[in-house]
C-alpha cells in the first residue's frame, strides 16, 4: 500500500482546484456549471456521469 504524504499544517488540498471547475467567471457574472441537487438545494452539485447526473450527499439520480 502507497504512504500519503502527510499535509502541512494550514495547507489546503485539493479543494482550491475543485472550487474553480465548478464555477465559469466571466467578469462580475458567474455560471455554475454543473446541475445542482433537486433534493439538497443550490449547494451541492450533481456529478456529470456519462448516461446520468448523480448526487454525492443524497444519491439522488438523474438519466441523461
Amino acid at each position: 500500500m502507497a504512504e500519503k504524504k502527510p499535509v502541512a499544517k494550514g495547507k489546503s488540498t485539493t479543494k482550491g482546484r475543485m472550487v474553480s471547475l465548478l464555477y465559469e467567471i466571466s467578469g462580475s457574472d458567474f455560471k455554475r456549471k454543473n446541475k445542482s441537487c433537486p433534493k439538497c438545494g443550490k449547494g451541492m452539485f450533481m456529478a456529470n456521469h456519462k448516461d446520468r447526473w448523480t448526487c454525492g450527499k443524497c444519491g439522488f439520480m438523474e438519466k441523461k
